[in-house]
């Protein structure tokens, strides 16, 4: 008798053990502060409700919305996501004026908090004084400025920060990543833009991917380090060693704006993610590895910045009226709702082996 309590005592320990070693792992998880692009260019997606419910069901806490779309607003009342709200670039010239900029913010995030949960405005994506929207580059800075202000005026600037996108376009050195640098020719640009972010204490968001850097240099970019696979070291960087592109070209961002010596600044990634079709190296095999294994990577941060790397995955869903074949399959949900790929986003663990990712379901506290 006295051996069958034993046994059962040590049983019923070895699975409380578990039971914490999950919870624990859950909430690990759930601090890595995974997001996901919500993208509408598309004939054959779900209604905005039903996206909040699938975001909501999928225990994805995180949304980007790349403009103010008034219905997707309301549905995201009391739903307890936090949203990153852009202003698309149609936009910034108007915002450049102070009372439009005070009108923008009434209409489309005084009318809304708190009931939404708005974190951050993205005024811009992808903006450069060199390029397609070199016209726009004048407009960001003072755009960002007025809507700072009139968040400012209503006591929020610090519940609401306000920056911009960038993409790795704008690095002129990025190898090794200490050594990380902006173009010349975008600093009179950047180097204000960094310098209101050091005042207003907001975070820079960059569109980072490891998938075009890889895809237009496959002969000197193996596929195992832009998927998070190799499982060695493949560049070395003084005492720093990279295993993935993600963290060398991260690191490389954090490098270059430590280069401008205005100050520190936080890096957000507002976008990231592998296409399953439309290019080369597009499999959907590959589409799976590389977002599972960043959605577990976050959590530890890179070798010149450890801990969670806030992150927005790129995109919600497969968008058909994108402008060209590879755009539309960044979804890592069917316009159905159905998932994409067998990992999770906040209630689950994935786990990395070789090239695959396995699913491990942890059950939620709700669950529990």
């Amino acid at each position: 008798m006295a051996s069958f309590f034993a046994t059962n005592k040590s049983t019923l320990m070895a699975s409380l053990m578990l039971l914490l070693a999950l919870f624990t792992i859950n909430i690990h998880i759930a601090g890595a502060q995974i997001g996901i692009c919500y993208g509408m260019m598309g004939n054959n997606l779900p209604s905005h409700n039903q996206v909040i419910d699938l975001y909501k069901s999928n225990n994805i806490k995180s949304m980007r919305l790349y403009e103010p779309n008034q219905e997707a607003l309301e549905a995201l009342r009391n739903s307890g996501l936090e949203l990153m709200l852009g202003v698309p670039n149609s936009d910034l010239q108007k915002l450049s004026n102070n009372a439009n900029a005070i009108q923008w913010v009434q209409n489309n995030v005084l009318n809304f908090w708190p009931s939404v949960s708005i974190k951050y405005i993205a005024v811009g994506n992808e903006v450069s004084p060199v390029g397609g929207t070199s016209s726009l580059a004048q407009f960001v800075l003072p755009a960002i400025q007025n809507i700072y202000q009139a968040i400012r005026a209503k006591g929020l600037h610090d519940q609401i920060k306000v920056s911009t996108a960038i993409d790795m376009t704008l690095i002129g050195t990025s190898y090794p990543p200490s050594k990380g640098s902006f173009r010349s020719d975008v600093r009179s640009y950047l180097d204000p833009i960094i310098g209101y972010l050091v005042y207003a204490n907001a975070p820079l968001f960059a569109n980072v991917y490891p998938y075009f850097s890889y895809s237009g240099n496959p002969s000197d970019i193996s596929l195992p380090y832009a998927l998070f696979t190799s499982p060695n070291v493949v560049v070395w960087d003084g005492s720093r060693g990279y295993q993935n592109l993600f963290d060398a070209l991260l690191d490389s961002l954090h490098a270059a704006i430590d280069s401008t010596n205005i100050g520190y600044v936080k890096v957000v990634v507002s976008e990231s993610g592998w296409p399953s079709e439309g290019g080369f190296g597009t499999t959907y095999d590959n589409a799976r590895v590389y977002l599972g294994n960043l959605i577990q990577h976050v959590k530890q941060g890179t070798p010149m910045r450890p801990g969670l790397i806030e992150t927005y995955l790129f995109a919600m869903f497969d968008e058909n009226q994108k402008g060209n074949e590879i755009e539309k399959h960044f979804g890592v949900f069917y316009p159905n709702k159905q998932k994409k790929y067998p990992f999770g986003f906040g209630g689950e663990r994935n786990l990395d082996i070789g090239s695959s990712v396995f699913n491990v379901s942890v059950p939620l506290k709700s669950d529990m």
